[in-house]
């Protein structure tokens, strides 16, 4: 398992080679990645965080899904600092004796992602700035989990 939150920009093909080298032991491995949106006038993105509560949080949640769908392996990789549309925000990946369990652990980590890690951005664009409030529409899609 490895958790990364991180500044600088990660090379999402080499990621997913390298989590996907040599793996015998399971029989799918499911890669997601979020990449920053330009809509609605959207110039950038500050994405802040507090260093070593963020990474043990972000464990926590990985260590769950891990047992939660007997993951093989789990990767999460999350960018933090200024970022621009069409970069990618982070990614996650999973890897399970079967495919479903890779999918649906990687499916729970992307709910937790977007509505419970501890993050806070703030969008910069042609309306000024503002920091990003909780949809409810991500607060619901917990309620699946």
């Amino acid at each position: 398992m490895r958790v990364v939150v991180q500044a600088a920009p990660f090379d999402y093909g080499a990621e997913c080679a390298d989590f996907a080298r040599d793996r015998t032991d399971m029989g799918a491995v499911v890669t997601f990645a979020g990449i920053v949106r330009g809509d609605g006038g959207l110039a950038s993105m500050d994405i802040e965080h507090y260093p070593g509560m963020t990474e043990k949080a972000l464990t926590a949640i990985a260590e769950e899904a891990a047992q939660r769908w007997s993951l093989g392996d789990v990767l999460v990789i999350h960018r933090h600092g200024p970022l621009r549309p069409g970069e990618r925000i982070m990614m996650v990946a999973t890897a399970a004796p079967h495919r479903r369990d890779a999918f649906e652990a990687a499916d729970f980590l992307m709910d937790y992602l977007k509505s419970r890690a501890p993050f806070w951005k703030k969008e910069r664009g042609t309306e000024g700035e503002n920091w990003v409030a909780a949809k409810v529409a991500d607060e619901d899609a917990l309620t699946r989990w």
